[in-house]
Protein backbone atom coordinates (compact mmCIF):
# COMPACT_ATOMS: atom_id res chain seq x y z
CA UNK A 1 0.00 0.00 0.00
CA UNK A 2 1.20 3.57 -1.09
CA UNK A 3 1.00 6.46 1.19
CA UNK A 4 2.33 10.07 0.51
CA UNK A 5 3.49 10.43 3.90
CA UNK A 6 4.09 14.17 6.42
CA UNK A 7 8.16 14.12 5.00
CA UNK A 8 6.83 14.25 1.39
CA UNK A 9 4.49 16.92 1.91
CA UNK A 10 7.29 19.05 3.87
CA UNK A 11 9.50 18.50 0.96
CA UNK A 12 6.61 19.79 -1.84
CA UNK A 13 6.34 22.69 0.45
CA UNK A 14 3.86 23.54 3.21
CA UNK A 15 5.07 27.56 3.30
CA UNK A 16 2.03 29.46 2.97
CA UNK A 17 -0.49 26.56 2.51
CA UNK A 18 -3.04 25.55 5.14
CA UNK A 19 -3.06 22.51 6.21
CA UNK A 20 -6.13 20.27 8.08
CA UNK A 21 -4.31 17.96 10.55
CA UNK A 22 -6.97 15.24 12.01
CA UNK A 23 -4.85 14.46 15.22
CA UNK A 24 -6.67 12.48 18.29
CA UNK A 25 -6.81 14.79 21.32
CA UNK A 26 -9.43 12.58 23.09
CA UNK A 27 -7.68 13.01 26.47
CA UNK A 28 -9.47 12.06 29.86
CA UNK A 29 -10.13 15.52 31.76
CA UNK A 30 -11.39 15.61 35.59
CA UNK A 31 -13.11 18.93 36.96
CA UNK A 32 -11.69 20.96 33.90
CA UNK A 33 -7.56 19.27 34.64
CA UNK A 34 -6.32 16.63 31.63
CA UNK A 35 -5.26 13.87 33.83
CA UNK A 36 -3.29 12.35 30.62
CA UNK A 37 -1.87 14.08 28.10
CA UNK A 38 0.12 10.96 26.53
CA UNK A 39 -2.10 11.69 22.79
CA UNK A 40 -1.69 15.57 22.79
CA UNK A 41 2.15 15.08 23.22
CA UNK A 42 2.38 12.57 20.75
CA UNK A 43 0.44 14.60 18.40
CA UNK A 44 1.91 18.00 18.72
CA UNK A 45 5.67 16.74 16.34
CA UNK A 46 3.59 16.71 13.41
CA UNK A 47 1.59 20.09 14.13
CA UNK A 48 5.15 21.80 15.17
CA UNK A 49 7.01 20.20 12.38
CA UNK A 50 4.55 22.40 9.74
CA UNK A 51 3.99 25.53 11.89
CA UNK A 52 7.33 25.46 11.86
CA UNK A 53 7.81 24.55 8.16
CA UNK A 54 5.12 27.88 6.96
CA UNK A 55 1.55 26.03 6.68
CA UNK A 56 -1.20 27.59 8.59
CA UNK A 57 -2.65 24.97 10.23
CA UNK A 58 -6.23 23.76 11.14
CA UNK A 59 -6.38 20.79 13.65
CA UNK A 60 -9.84 18.81 13.94
CA UNK A 61 -10.15 16.41 17.00
CA UNK A 62 -12.95 15.16 19.16
CA UNK A 63 -12.86 15.06 23.20
CA UNK A 64 -15.66 12.24 24.16
CA UNK A 65 -19.11 11.34 22.67
CA UNK A 66 -21.27 14.53 22.33
CA UNK A 67 -23.16 12.69 20.41
CA UNK A 68 -23.54 15.44 17.63
CA UNK A 69 -24.70 17.99 20.22
CA UNK A 70 -22.62 21.12 21.55
CA UNK A 71 -21.62 19.73 25.10
CA UNK A 72 -19.43 22.69 27.18
CA UNK A 73 -18.40 19.82 29.24
CA UNK A 74 -16.57 18.67 26.04
CA UNK A 75 -15.48 21.46 24.92
CA UNK A 76 -11.89 21.79 23.39
CA UNK A 77 -10.55 24.61 25.44
CA UNK A 78 -8.33 22.45 27.99
CA UNK A 79 -6.48 21.14 25.05
CA UNK A 80 -6.06 23.87 23.22
CA UNK A 81 -4.14 25.21 25.79
CA UNK A 82 -2.34 21.73 26.93
CA UNK A 83 -1.26 21.98 23.33
CA UNK A 84 0.12 25.36 23.24
CA UNK A 85 2.77 24.63 26.03
CA UNK A 86 3.84 21.24 24.35
CA UNK A 87 4.23 23.39 21.05
CA UNK A 88 5.27 26.59 23.13
CA UNK A 89 3.05 28.70 20.63
CA UNK A 90 -0.48 30.05 20.56
CA UNK A 91 -3.14 27.90 19.86
CA UNK A 92 -6.50 29.36 18.66
CA UNK A 93 -9.50 27.61 19.46
CA UNK A 94 -12.84 28.54 17.12
CA UNK A 95 -16.05 28.60 18.61
CA UNK A 96 -17.63 26.23 16.58
CA UNK A 97 -16.99 23.43 14.28
CA UNK A 98 -16.98 24.65 10.21
CA UNK A 99 -19.15 27.50 11.49
CA UNK A 100 -18.66 31.77 11.32
CA UNK A 101 -16.47 31.23 13.78
CA UNK A 102 -14.30 28.56 12.54
CA UNK A 103 -14.52 30.07 8.80
CA UNK A 104 -13.20 33.48 9.57
CA UNK A 105 -10.17 32.65 11.86
CA UNK A 106 -9.15 30.22 8.74
CA UNK A 107 -9.38 32.63 6.61
CA UNK A 108 -7.16 34.93 9.31
CA UNK A 109 -4.39 32.51 9.58
CA UNK A 110 -1.08 33.37 8.47
CA UNK A 111 1.88 31.50 8.33
CA UNK A 112 2.57 29.18 11.33
CA UNK A 113 -0.30 29.68 12.88
CA UNK A 114 -1.99 26.85 14.69
CA UNK A 115 -6.13 26.73 14.84
CA UNK A 116 -7.66 24.35 16.51
CA UNK A 117 -11.59 23.48 15.57
CA UNK A 118 -14.13 22.93 18.35
CA UNK A 119 -14.89 19.58 19.10
CA UNK A 120 -15.82 17.78 15.30
CA UNK A 121 -18.09 15.24 16.79
CA UNK A 122 -20.94 18.43 18.01
CA UNK A 123 -21.54 18.46 14.44
CA UNK A 124 -24.01 14.65 14.23
CA UNK A 125 -22.37 14.92 10.25
CA UNK A 126 -18.91 13.74 11.80
CA UNK A 127 -20.39 9.89 12.50
CA UNK A 128 -23.40 9.92 10.68
CA UNK A 129 -23.46 6.50 9.10
CA UNK A 130 -25.46 8.68 5.80
CA UNK A 131 -22.41 8.91 3.11
CA UNK A 132 -24.19 12.21 2.01
CA UNK A 133 -24.28 14.00 5.50
CA UNK A 134 -20.25 12.91 6.16
CA UNK A 135 -19.39 14.45 2.69
CA UNK A 136 -21.27 17.42 3.24
CA UNK A 137 -19.39 18.21 6.56
CA UNK A 138 -15.91 17.12 4.77
CA UNK A 139 -16.41 19.66 2.09
CA UNK A 140 -16.73 22.16 4.54
CA UNK A 141 -13.72 21.11 6.11
CA UNK A 142 -11.90 21.48 3.19
CA UNK A 143 -13.45 24.70 2.13
CA UNK A 144 -11.18 25.84 5.30
CA UNK A 145 -8.49 24.91 3.56
CA UNK A 146 -9.00 26.67 0.46
CA UNK A 147 -7.27 26.38 -2.71
CA UNK A 148 -3.32 24.61 -2.26
CA UNK A 149 -4.63 22.99 0.79
CA UNK A 150 -3.77 19.43 2.39
CA UNK A 151 -5.23 16.85 4.62
CA UNK A 152 -2.64 15.23 7.14
CA UNK A 153 -4.13 11.97 9.26
CA UNK A 154 -2.45 11.85 12.29
CA UNK A 155 -5.24 10.42 14.46
CA UNK A 156 -3.88 7.18 14.64
CA UNK A 157 -6.79 6.14 17.46
CA UNK A 158 -9.71 7.10 15.00
CA UNK A 159 -8.36 5.59 11.65
CA UNK A 160 -10.51 2.83 12.60
CA UNK A 161 -13.54 5.36 11.94
CA UNK A 162 -15.30 5.86 8.50
CA UNK A 163 -16.27 9.23 9.78
CA UNK A 164 -16.19 12.88 8.29
CA UNK A 165 -13.16 13.88 9.43
CA UNK A 166 -11.09 11.00 9.79
CA UNK A 167 -12.27 9.11 5.91
CA UNK A 168 -14.40 11.57 3.70
CA UNK A 169 -12.11 14.67 4.01
CA UNK A 170 -9.26 12.31 2.35
CA UNK A 171 -11.20 12.07 -0.77
CA UNK A 172 -11.04 15.88 -1.45
CA UNK A 173 -7.68 16.73 -0.86
CA UNK A 174 -4.39 15.79 -1.42
CA UNK A 175 -3.51 13.40 1.76
CA UNK A 176 -0.72 12.34 3.88
CA UNK A 177 -0.07 9.75 6.83
CA UNK A 178 1.03 12.18 9.40
CA UNK A 179 4.30 10.73 11.71
CA UNK A 180 2.62 9.66 14.39
CA UNK A 181 0.27 7.32 12.10
CA UNK A 182 3.20 6.21 9.77
CA UNK A 183 5.04 5.15 12.74
CA UNK A 184 2.46 3.53 14.23
CA UNK A 185 1.25 1.70 11.20
CA UNK A 186 5.65 0.58 10.84
CA UNK A 187 5.06 -1.11 14.55
CA UNK A 188 1.93 -2.95 13.95
CA UNK A 189 2.93 -4.11 10.99
CA UNK A 190 6.58 -5.64 12.85
CA UNK A 191 3.83 -7.56 15.09
CA UNK A 192 2.39 -8.92 12.04
CA UNK A 193 4.58 -9.82 9.18
CA UNK A 194 7.59 -11.37 11.42
CA UNK A 195 7.85 -10.65 14.45
CA UNK A 196 10.78 -12.25 16.47
CA UNK A 197 10.36 -15.23 18.42
CA UNK A 198 9.40 -16.62 21.05
CA UNK A 199 6.23 -13.72 20.57
CA UNK A 200 4.08 -13.60 23.83
CA UNK A 201 0.67 -11.85 23.83
CA UNK A 202 -0.93 -10.51 27.29
CA UNK A 203 -4.63 -9.12 27.42
CA UNK A 204 -6.42 -8.10 29.49
CA UNK A 205 -9.23 -5.89 29.93
CA UNK A 206 -12.68 -6.59 31.59
CA UNK A 207 -14.71 -8.45 28.74
CA UNK A 208 -14.27 -11.33 26.42
CA UNK A 209 -16.24 -10.25 23.86
CA UNK A 210 -14.14 -7.23 23.37
CA UNK A 211 -10.77 -9.01 22.62
CA UNK A 212 -12.29 -12.37 20.71
CA UNK A 213 -11.30 -11.01 17.60
CA UNK A 214 -7.88 -10.42 18.36
CA UNK A 215 -7.82 -13.44 20.43
CA UNK A 216 -8.92 -15.47 17.33
CA UNK A 217 -6.12 -13.82 15.30
CA UNK A 218 -3.18 -14.01 17.26
CA UNK A 219 -3.31 -17.54 19.37
CA UNK A 220 -2.52 -19.32 15.68
CA UNK A 221 -0.03 -16.97 15.61
CA UNK A 222 1.71 -16.60 18.72
CA UNK A 223 3.54 -18.71 21.38
CA UNK A 224 2.37 -17.40 24.31
CA UNK A 225 -1.14 -15.58 25.12
CA UNK A 226 -1.58 -14.61 28.65
CA UNK A 227 -5.18 -13.79 29.67
CA UNK A 228 -5.68 -11.70 32.88
CA UNK A 229 -8.57 -8.97 33.69
CA UNK A 230 -11.83 -8.87 34.09
CA UNK A 231 -12.01 -11.35 31.25
CA UNK A 232 -10.03 -14.31 32.64
CA UNK A 233 -13.42 -14.88 34.84
CA UNK A 234 -15.09 -16.26 31.80
CA UNK A 235 -12.40 -18.62 31.42
CA UNK A 236 -12.59 -19.93 34.91
CA UNK A 237 -16.24 -20.36 34.61
CA UNK A 238 -15.66 -22.58 31.25
CA UNK A 239 -13.31 -24.69 33.34
CA UNK A 240 -16.41 -25.59 35.34
CA UNK A 241 -14.48 -23.34 38.52
CA UNK A 242 -16.41 -20.62 40.78
CA UNK A 243 -16.29 -17.60 40.11
CA UNK A 244 -18.25 -16.02 42.93
CA UNK A 245 -18.89 -12.17 42.53
CA UNK A 246 -16.33 -11.58 39.62
CA UNK A 247 -17.20 -10.52 36.33
CA UNK A 248 -18.25 -12.57 33.73
CA UNK A 249 -20.09 -13.11 30.86
CA UNK A 250 -22.45 -15.87 31.15
CA UNK A 251 -23.08 -15.69 27.06
CA UNK A 252 -19.31 -16.31 26.19
CA UNK A 253 -18.77 -19.70 28.17
CA UNK A 254 -18.91 -21.90 25.45
CA UNK A 255 -16.84 -19.74 23.39
CA UNK A 256 -14.01 -19.61 26.20
CA UNK A 257 -14.31 -23.59 26.33
CA UNK A 258 -13.78 -23.55 22.66
CA UNK A 259 -10.86 -21.55 22.82
CA UNK A 260 -9.33 -23.49 25.22
CA UNK A 261 -9.53 -27.04 23.38
CA UNK A 262 -8.76 -25.07 20.49
CA UNK A 263 -5.68 -22.90 22.01
CA UNK A 264 -5.21 -24.40 25.26
CA UNK A 265 -1.19 -24.95 24.21
CA UNK A 266 -0.48 -21.41 23.79
CA UNK A 267 -3.58 -19.36 26.42
CA UNK A 268 -1.85 -18.82 29.82
CA UNK A 269 -4.37 -18.70 32.55
CA UNK A 270 -3.78 -17.37 36.43
CA UNK A 271 -3.38 -19.81 38.63
CA UNK A 272 -4.20 -16.98 41.25
CA UNK A 273 -6.30 -14.20 41.98
CA UNK A 274 -6.73 -11.17 44.20
CA UNK A 275 -10.31 -11.03 45.74
CA UNK A 276 -12.25 -8.24 47.27
CA UNK A 277 -15.34 -8.40 49.61
CA UNK A 278 -17.08 -5.34 47.71
CA UNK A 279 -15.76 -3.35 44.62
CA UNK A 280 -13.63 -0.52 46.60
CA UNK A 281 -10.47 0.78 46.86
CA UNK A 282 -10.51 0.01 50.50
CA UNK A 283 -12.06 -3.30 50.33
CA UNK A 284 -11.04 -6.65 52.26
CA UNK A 285 -8.98 -8.25 49.93
CA UNK A 286 -7.11 -12.26 50.61
CA UNK A 287 -5.08 -14.05 47.53
CA UNK A 288 -7.10 -17.41 46.56
CA UNK A 289 -6.36 -19.94 44.20
CA UNK A 290 -8.38 -19.94 40.95
CA UNK A 291 -10.31 -22.93 41.53
CA UNK A 292 -11.56 -21.83 45.06
CA UNK A 293 -12.78 -18.15 44.68
CA UNK A 294 -15.36 -17.92 47.97
CA UNK A 295 -19.07 -16.91 47.38
CA UNK A 296 -19.67 -13.05 47.17
CA UNK A 297 -16.24 -11.88 46.82
CA UNK A 298 -14.66 -10.80 43.22
CA UNK A 299 -11.51 -10.95 41.89
CA UNK A 300 -9.94 -7.78 41.31
CA UNK A 301 -6.28 -8.59 40.26
CA UNK A 302 -4.22 -11.50 39.50
CA UNK A 303 -2.56 -12.91 42.15
CA UNK A 304 1.68 -12.65 42.89
CA UNK A 305 2.09 -16.27 42.03
CA UNK A 306 0.43 -15.65 38.76
CA UNK A 307 2.57 -12.50 38.18
CA UNK A 308 5.98 -14.38 38.69
CA UNK A 309 4.63 -17.07 35.88
CA UNK A 310 3.73 -14.54 33.13
CA UNK A 311 7.44 -12.43 34.06
CA UNK A 312 9.09 -16.09 33.60
CA UNK A 313 7.07 -15.98 30.47
CA UNK A 314 7.95 -12.66 29.58
CA UNK A 315 11.45 -12.85 30.33
CA UNK A 316 12.10 -15.03 27.17
CA UNK A 317 9.95 -13.20 24.87
CA UNK A 318 11.57 -11.31 22.08
CA UNK A 319 8.65 -9.75 20.67
CA UNK A 320 5.73 -8.77 22.93
CA UNK A 321 2.17 -6.81 22.75
CA UNK A 322 0.04 -5.98 25.72
CA UNK A 323 -3.54 -4.59 25.63
CA UNK A 324 -5.70 -4.16 28.87
CA UNK A 325 -4.62 -4.57 32.76
CA UNK A 326 -4.31 -7.51 34.88
CA UNK A 327 -7.05 -5.52 37.68
CA UNK A 328 -8.42 -2.87 38.80
CA UNK A 329 -4.98 -1.07 38.52
CA UNK A 330 -6.60 2.45 39.23
CA UNK A 331 -7.07 1.25 42.77
CA UNK A 332 -3.90 0.82 44.40
CA UNK A 333 -4.00 -2.35 46.51
CA UNK A 334 -5.09 -4.31 43.04
CA UNK A 335 -2.54 -2.69 40.74
CA UNK A 336 0.04 -5.14 41.68
CA UNK A 337 -1.17 -7.32 39.03
CA UNK A 338 -0.79 -4.81 36.16
CA UNK A 339 1.99 -3.52 38.09
CA UNK A 340 4.05 -6.57 37.90
CA UNK A 341 3.94 -7.54 34.35
CA UNK A 342 4.58 -4.02 33.11
CA UNK A 343 7.82 -4.32 35.07
CA UNK A 344 8.42 -7.83 33.38
CA UNK A 345 8.13 -6.43 29.93
CA UNK A 346 10.22 -3.71 30.50
CA UNK A 347 12.84 -5.82 31.75
CA UNK A 348 12.55 -8.02 28.56
CA UNK A 349 12.45 -5.05 26.67
CA UNK A 350 16.26 -3.92 28.45
CA UNK A 351 17.18 -7.07 26.89
CA UNK A 352 16.04 -6.41 23.73
CA UNK A 353 12.74 -7.66 22.94
CA UNK A 354 10.66 -5.86 21.30
CA UNK A 355 7.37 -4.29 23.03
CA UNK A 356 4.73 -2.67 22.09
CA UNK A 357 1.61 -1.50 24.62
CA UNK A 358 -1.15 -1.45 22.61
CA UNK A 359 -2.95 1.85 23.89
CA UNK A 360 -5.91 2.29 25.79
CA UNK A 361 -5.72 1.66 29.92
CA UNK A 362 -2.84 -0.24 28.96
CA UNK A 363 -1.20 2.86 28.12
CA UNK A 364 -3.23 4.91 30.90
CA UNK A 365 -1.66 2.33 33.38
CA UNK A 366 1.63 2.68 32.75
CA UNK A 367 1.34 6.58 32.92
CA UNK A 368 -0.65 6.31 36.07
CA UNK A 369 1.58 3.97 38.02
CA UNK A 370 4.50 6.16 36.98
CA UNK A 371 6.25 3.68 34.81
CA UNK A 372 9.02 4.49 32.60
CA UNK A 373 7.52 5.35 29.33
CA UNK A 374 10.71 4.66 27.60
CA UNK A 375 11.12 1.19 29.45
CA UNK A 376 8.54 0.33 26.44
CA UNK A 377 9.74 -0.07 22.66
CA UNK A 378 6.46 1.56 21.52
CA UNK A 379 3.44 3.16 23.08
CA UNK A 380 0.29 2.84 20.68
CA UNK A 381 -1.94 5.88 20.89
CA UNK A 382 -4.74 3.96 19.68
CA UNK A 383 -5.98 0.91 21.92
CA UNK A 384 -9.42 0.18 19.30
CA UNK A 385 -7.28 0.85 16.21
CA UNK A 386 -4.27 -1.43 17.07
CA UNK A 387 -6.63 -4.18 18.18
CA UNK A 388 -8.32 -3.60 14.42
CA UNK A 389 -4.91 -4.03 12.66
CA UNK A 390 -3.72 -6.99 14.80
CA UNK A 391 -7.40 -8.77 13.98
CA UNK A 392 -6.77 -8.25 9.96
CA UNK A 393 -9.52 -5.77 9.61
CA UNK A 394 -9.29 -3.04 7.24
CA UNK A 395 -8.86 0.67 8.93
CA UNK A 396 -10.48 2.89 6.62
CA UNK A 397 -8.62 5.98 7.96
CA UNK A 398 -5.36 3.95 6.22
CA UNK A 399 -6.84 2.46 3.40
CA UNK A 400 -8.47 6.11 1.87
CA UNK A 401 -4.87 7.81 1.90
CA UNK A 402 -3.76 5.33 -0.22
CA UNK A 403 -6.83 5.27 -2.89
CA UNK A 404 -6.98 9.48 -3.05
CA UNK A 405 -2.88 10.07 -4.26
CA UNK A 406 -2.92 13.26 -5.67
CA UNK A 407 -2.69 12.77 -9.57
Amino acid sequence: MTVKTLAELLDEGVDGRTVLVRSDLNVPIKDGVITDAGRIIASAPTIGALADAGARVIVAAHLGRPKGAVDSALSLAPVAYRLGDELDRYIQLAGDVVGQDAQERAAGLTEGDVLLLENVRFDPRETSKDDAERAALAKEFAALVGKDGAFVSDGFGVVHRKQASVYDVATLLPSYAGGLVASEVDVLAALTENPKRPYAVVLGGSKVSDKLAVIEALAPKVDTLVIGGGMCFTFFAAQGFPVGASLLQEEMIDTCKDLLDRYGDVIQLPVDVLVADRFAADAESNTVATTAIPDEWLGLDIGPESVRRFAAVLSNANTIFWNGPMGVFEFEKFSVGTRGIAEAIIEATKKGAFSVVGGGDSAAAVRSLSLPEDGFSHISTGGGASLEYLEGKELPGISVLSTTQEG
